[in-house]
Formats: C-alpha cells, sequence, structure tokens
C-alpha cells in the first residue's frame, strides 16, 4: 500500500491494519515454516506494508 493512501487513514484504522498485517505475517511464516507456502514475496510486502503504517503512526505521536 502507498504511503500517501495511508497517510489519509485514522490513527484507529492504521491500528486495526497494523494488526491486520502482523497476523497475516504470523500465519504466512508458520506455513512457510511447514514447507505449504511459498510466500516469501507476500511476506516481505507485508512487512514493509506495517513498517509504513509503524511511520506514519509514529509521525504523528510527534505532533
Amino acid at each position: 500500500m502507498k504511503a500517501e493512501k495511508l497517510r489519509g487513514l485514522e490513527n484507529s484504522e492504521l491500528e486495526k491494519q497494523s494488526q491486520a498485517s502482523s497476523e497475516q505475517m504470523f500465519q504466512l511464516r508458520f506455513r512457510m515454516s511447514m514447507g505449504q507456502a511459498d510466500g516469501l514475496k507476500k511476506y516481505r510486502e507485508l512487512k514493509k506494508d506495517r513498517a509504513r503504517i509503524l511511520t506514519i503512526l509514529r509521525e504523528r505521536q510527534g505532533k
């Protein structure tokens, strides 16, 4: 997801998305360890999206 789109969201929505992406990352990591999924690319995308969300939340806390 693009940072511009994320900046348009409310803090509560960003926190929900952060939780959801964290949960997805956990499930994907678990499936990859079991050899069921081949989702390294999806995992990397989720990790970057979550980092963007957390960065925007931290920027807003400083204001």
